[in-house]
């Protein structure tokens, strides 16, 4: 597998507590960055749902829970968090360290900033000024691992010495504002392209053990009123869920 230029997401630290979830490389949590609170997190029919509040700007925290380098390819609204790109899971991504954390708090607009990531009506989300509103509501992280790098061949006495008798050759093995509950309810929200803040990164290389992720971390969100609504808090109403890497490629800003 060819290597990737991918970002590297340095240490940031915070006092919250990483959600704990099924996935077994990586924590994912939502910070309500307006507040300073982890979000609380609903499980619905296996899936996991966040209450997110108009106006509040938000951060994904990443915590690697591995002694390995992981790629963290993460997704808002099905637009890569990255390049704006609609999310693939074989795109660039945050390169977390062993048992590093991290926030990705924006829509990265170069090597020093980000966009601030904040809850708001569909209509304001970067995903419908971009005319991709199809699956607003959702958060995803794809987890790769590492690819071990090759042995070295060993040299020529060395393959003689672990030469079978009868045998020749050696072989080697080869990353706010609050609203009232009923207007709250009135639509889904998504997410917006804030204020530039200040997010420094550097990029590195990273080879993929796989094509295919190791594990899928996904999060829904919506409002608290259209989560009680939809079943989600204290009931179990079925209803259409966004998709966090939907592919394709990506249009200009509507402004």
């Amino acid at each position: 597998m060819k290597l990737i230029a991918t970002l590297f997401a340095p240490l940031l630290l915070s006092g919250c507590v990483s959600l704990a979830t099924a996935a077994a490389l990586i924590d994912v949590s939502v910070i309500d960055r307006s507040t300073g609170e982890q979000l609380d997190v609903y499980r619905h029919h296996g899936r996991l749902y966040v209450a997110g509040i108009p106006g509040n700007r938000y951060a994904v925290s990443l915590r690697n829970k591995s002694g390995a380098r992981v790629l963290t390819v993460v997704s808002v609204d099905g637009i890569n968090a990255i390049s704006g790109q609609a999310a693939a899971s074989a795109q660039s991504g945050y390169v977390l360290s062993p048992w590093q954390a991290t926030e990705v708090s924006g829509w990265r607009k170069s090597m020093d900033d980000v966009a601030a990531f904040y809850f708001t009506s569909i209509d304001d989300s970067y995903a419908a000024r971009t005319d991709r509103p199809q699956h607003v509501g959702v958060i995803g992280v794809a987890v790769f691992r590492e690819a071990e790098p090759p042995r070295p061949m060993p040299s020529i006495s060395e393959a003689e010495r672990s030469r079978p008798a009868d045998k020749a050759g050696a072989s080697a093995a080869a990353p706010a504002r609050s609203e009232s509950l009923s207007k709250q309810a009135e639509s889904k929200i998504g997410t917006g392209h804030g204020e530039r803040i200040e997010a420094p990164t550097r990029y590195t290389d990273f080879r993929r053990a796989s094509s295919t992720p190791a594990e899928v971390i996904t999060i829904y969100y919506n409002n608290r009123a259209n989560l009680i609504a939809q079943g989600v808090i204290g009931g179990a109403t079925q209803y259409a869920r966004p998709n966090p890497f939907p592919g394709g490629f990506a249009p200009d800003p509507r402004y």
